[in-house]
């Protein structure tokens, strides 16, 4: 398909059934696909398995999924800002696959290009790499599913044996994903710091669902200024400019005679 514009948010996400499994992008609170996430909340689907470097915050990003309690687990590398989040895991109803952030995304990258797993150096002599780390807790404390030890061997890089952990690659049902820019063809660019775990979720889903802040017509885009081809993308949904955007925490310097500097 070449032109792969949706009318609207609800209509792009409409055929995720619960349970689906999704990688979605952004950074704390930049680069979050806040409206496709509204959307798939506002249909109801629940049951999720959602693969992103963070659950947002309680009443924003992936955080209203939460509330709703429509994730059944989170594979993520940072779990801070999310009261809820740590209520559900802590309590056991939430399932928690914590990553190192750099391995969750080449995890992504290798996912969406046809790598089916890599060796790395990351978590080597942990339990990231000997197992045991909690992922579900039991309503009473106790540790009810646990991260398997995973496969070390010894490589010789430059002249030195090393240990390395294999970590397989992530693929997902869906990805959402947030840009500045994007054509009818799917070819995006995103903004500065909100680029983030974008391009790498949008490569990992087998149907990726993109937002854009500004669509063009196909030429319009300098070839080179393109951070992810169009071949990834399936569906993308033109949502403004003027879309909310959040941050987790605003600090600027004390004007003149100020006595703080948070605003």
């Amino acid at each position: 398909m070449i032109d792969k514009q949706w009318p609207s948010a609800a209509d792009a996400v409409a055929d995720i059934p619960d349970g689906a499994s999704l990688a979605v992008g952004g950074f704390g609170l930049s680069g979050n696909p806040i409206a496709l996430i509204e959307a798939l909340l506002a249909q109801g689907t629940t049951g999720l398995s959602v693969v992103s470097n963070n659950c947002g915050v309680d009443d924003w990003g992936l955080g209203i999924l939460l509330n709703a309690r429509r994730i059944r687990k989170m594979t993520s590398s940072y779990v801070g800002e999310n009261k809820e989040f740590e209520r559900q895991f802590l309590e056991g109803d939430l399932e928690l696959e914590l990553t190192p952030q750099g391995t969750l995304a080449e995890k992504l990258r290798a996912g969406g290009s046809g790598i089916a797993a890599f060796y790395t150096q990351t978590g080597v002599g942990t339990q990231v790499a000997e197992g045991g780390l909690p992922r579900r807790y039991a309503p009473d404390g106790t540790i009810a599913v646990a991260s398997p030890a995973k496969d070390v061997r010894a490589f010789e890089v430059r002249g030195e044996r090393r240990e390395f952990v294999l970590e397989e690659a992530i693929t997902t049902d869906f990805s959402l994903v947030h840009a500045a820019l994007g054509d009818r063809h799917g070819n995006l660019i995103f903004n500065k710091a909100a680029r983030n775990f974008n391009p790498l979720a949008a490569m990992a889903g087998r149907v990726c669902i993109a937002q854009v802040e500004r669509l063009v017509e196909p030429g319009e885009l300098d070839p080179d200024r393109v951070h992810l081809p169009g071949v990834f993308v399936h569906r993308i949904v033109e949502v403004g400019s003027d879309i909310e955007k959040r941050i987790e925490r605003r600090t600027v310097r004390p004007s003149a005679g100020s006595g703080t500097g948070e605003v």
